[in-house]
């Protein structure tokens, strides 16, 4: 199927390479399958009334056969081809059940019986195909043509499939982005909320990454293309779905593999039947038509459609709420899970740090300054660490630089720019030597505890360089006679009251405010002007929106306390527990740790999922009875072990598609004893009473198309709303 979605439907003209995608649902009478049960319809209602007034059989007779051919040779075809393959179809006993009727005078009855069929068939291939027009509405985000920049300058339009790594590409205004990449050139806003989930659109600069399928705003941009067209992340998103959808379920596997022995004995039983009292004496038409009513309503159908309807419209839901289920299998077994265990970077948090605080030195002892005057000094104490922290691309400098942006704050250019790992920067800023790095590099040898983001982030605790040696042996520009004066920044800082003129009352309220703000689960960040430590900045990983409500929700659904499993320290744990509402936590751990405590659970009998998005997190995604990854931030080898990807990174989707997977499984429930029902009463009414053959062919299509459309109602956005409630 995949490679049919991909091959026969074409995204949209180049004349509007970048206007909404026209919602495209397959059409009726563009299924084979409808169109031979129409005409199988057509023939019969036409006959029908001929043959009931008594016409002439030349009236009615070429009606019925054209309605024997119509709705019969598809089926029967199958049939042929599976009877080679030494398997028997379902199909061919409908087909020989008809025909049998047929043969006996009963033309009626098997055209009946194959109008049901047929329709019966045309519905299941309706179902099929509505669930593979909501993989192919993925792809219409995508422009089928992007505007490439020739190396001389001018514009190719060129399909997408062309496009290589290093191409770029000119997107207008209001144009939907052709390519996963980097913005080169030009500002503007992009609406994500196809990919990411965002609900408002996202501000795109050179240097930022855009998704292929996003719409652009008011801004031209330039985008270097960053990945090939089979590897965009909508590409991803198609591939994975469509190949989810082929998958089968455990219990469909089983039915699958019983049906080939009840269909053989359905058989057995109806030579039985039939051949049986016919050695003793009974009549032959009514002998064989009992022998094809048992035959037909005693046929697995309803059964065999119990179980794929409803994961796979489970599947398909979940996949445009944001949900990437890679297989049936994988939606029956996320409905068995009784235990929950979740990450903490990346998952519970946004795996992005931010600076929570601003704590000056001296100005938090009493009478340390008026609130003006704080004000002032926090903002010129995050000025200078930014201006030295911004040619970093640190995960860490960029989170005190974004933290002067949102201030509005004027950062000075930095000269003498140096970083060194697992220490911080050290930059000349108007004139003044400063430094940004871990309390131990910054403050002097110390032994201390990995701080919470810090070992993550390359500002692990390390020796300390020569407050005024340039890493590269020269002297310091701080050292040198002539200096420009001090930016107002500065100033105000060298104005600030400071709790003691020595050097060792400062560092000692430093430690004092660094073991405060590590205490609290927050990375510090010390803050140095020409070697005097002047601030420290508090930095934390933001918890992501409804982390809380998705963990009572998996509580609620699951009836056990979900764990938080982390490699961080337990300080930083605990802070999150705290906020998100989990008792259970195990901080301070490697990956075979967590995959330690997964196997634990499993030996006391629970099924284990995971939620992960990190390479640590592999290993236990691995060993869990089923993991979901976060799927923006997650790492490759995350998103290929877990058995389902958050493409929003919603964890409130987590608990959604779980209780999801819960209906489905209860659908395919009700489902089979439906069936079951069904096929039992028809078969005890045919042994032990009279069953009219009209009667039986209704019952049985009837329960195969009741089966069907219960399936198909975990396709409506409804199913999905009420398993996020």
């Amino acid at each position: 199927m995949a490679a049919q979605l991909v091959d026969e439907h074409r995204l949209p003209s180049p004349a509007a390479p970048g206007g909404p995608p026209p919602p495209r649902p397959t059409r009726l009478t563009a299924l084979p399958e409808v169109r031979w049960a129409a005409l199988a319809a057509l023939a019969f209602a036409l006959a029908f009334p001929l043959d009931l007034a008594g016409a002439p059989a030349w009236t009615w007779g070429p009606l019925y056969a054209v309605c024997y051919a119509a709705g019969g040779w598809e089926p029967g075809h199958a049939g042929l081809v599976a009877l080679r393959a030494r398997t028997l179809d379902v199909d061919l006993l409908m087909v020989v059940a008809a025909l049998g009727a047929a043969s006996i005078g009963q033309f009626l009855d098997g055209g009946l019986l194959i109008v049901i069929f047929a329709t019966s068939g045309a519905l299941e291939a309706l179902a099929t195909r509505r669930t593979a027009d909501s993989v192919r509405g993925l792809l219409d985000l995508a422009p089928a043509t992007a505007l490439r920049l020739a190396a001389d300058g001018t514009e190719q339009r060129v399909e997408v499939a062309e496009l290589r790594v290093g191409d770029t590409v000119v997107v207008r205004p209001g144009e939907r982005l052709p390519a996963d990449g980097t913005v080169v050139e030009g500002a503007s806003d992009v609406d994500q909320a196809t990919i990411t989930g965002e609900p408002l659109p996202v501000a795109k600069r050179p240097g930022d990454g855009v998704f292929a399928g996003t719409l652009n705003g008011t801004g031209a941009l330039r985008v270097r293309v960053a990945r090939d067209p089979g590897d965009f992340v909508i590409a991803r998103i198609v591939a994975m779905v469509e190949e989810a959808s082929e998958t089968k379920a455990p219990t469909q596997l089983f039915i699958e593999k019983v049906e080939q022995r009840y269909s053989v004995g359905v058989v057995v039983a109806t030579l039985t039947l039939f051949a049986v009292p016919l050695a003793l004496g009974a009549e032959f038409t009514e002998t064989l038509l009992r022998a094809m009513t048992f035959m037909i309503v005693a046929s697995p159908c309803a059964v065999v459609l119990a179980t794929m309807p409803p994961l796979l419209s489970a599947i398909a839901n979940a996949g445009r709420h944001g949900v990437l289920v890679k297989s049936a299998v994988v939606m029956e077994r996320l409905g068995e899970v009784s235990q929950v265990a979740l990450d903490k970077t990346g998952t519970l948090t946004e795996g992005a740090p931010r600076v929570a605080a601003v704590r000056v030195l001296g100005q938090e002892a009493p009478g340390g300054g008026g609130a003006a005057t704080t004000v002032a000094a926090r903002d010129a104490a995050l000025a200078l660490a930014a201006a030295a922290e911004q040619p970093s691309e640190h995960p860490l400098a960029r989170a005190v630089v974004d933290a002067a942006t949102e201030r509005g704050l004027t950062l000075e250019p930095a000269d003498a720019f140096a970083s060194a790992p697992g220490s911080g920067v050290r930059a000349v800023v108007a004139g003044q030597e400063v430094r940004v790095g871990s309390p131990a590099a910054t403050l002097g040898a110390r032994a201390r505890a990995a701080t919470p983001l810090g070992l993550a982030h390359g500002y692990a605790d390390a020796p300390p360089a020569p407050p005024h040696e340039h890493p590269d042996g020269a002297p310091h520009a701080a050292d040198r006679t002539s200096q420009p004066a001090p930016a107002p920044a500065v100033r105000a800082l060298a104005d600030t009251p400071q709790a003691g003129a020595e050097p060792a009352p400062e560092v000692a309220e430093a430690w004092r405010v660094v073991d405060e703000e590590e205490g609290t689960g927050r990375t510090a960040v010390v803050v140095l002007v020409a070697g005097r430590p002047v601030a420290v900045l508090a930095v934390e990983d933001r918890t992501r929106a409804g982390a809380a409500d998705a963990v009572a929700a998996l509580r609620e659904l699951t009836g056990a306390e979900p764990a938080l499993l982390t490699g961080d320290n337990a300080r930083a744990a605990a802070r999150l527990a705290a906020e998100t509402g989990i008792g259970n936590v195990q901080a301070d751990l490697l990956p075979q740790d967590k995959v330690a405590s997964v196997r634990a659970w499993q030996e006391a009998g629970h099924r284990v999922l995971v939620v992960g998005d990190g390479v640590n997190d592999a290993p236990a995604l691995a060993a869990a009875h089923s993991g979901i990854a976060m799927g923006r931030a997650g790492s490759d080898l995350a998103l290929e072990t877990a058995d389902a990807v958050v493409v929003r990174d919603e964890l409130g989707t987590v608990p959604a598609v779980v209780a999801l997977s819960r209906r489905a499984r209860r659908v395919v429930r009700q489902n089979l004893v439906i069936a079951s029902v069904c096929i039992g009463t028809l078969v005890a009414w045919d042994l032990f009473g009279h069953l009219p053959l009209p009667l039986g062919v209704a019952g049985h299509e009837g329960s195969t198309v009741l089966v069907g459309l219960n399936g198909l109602r975990l396709l409506r956005g409804a199913a999905w709303r009420r398993a996020a409630a």
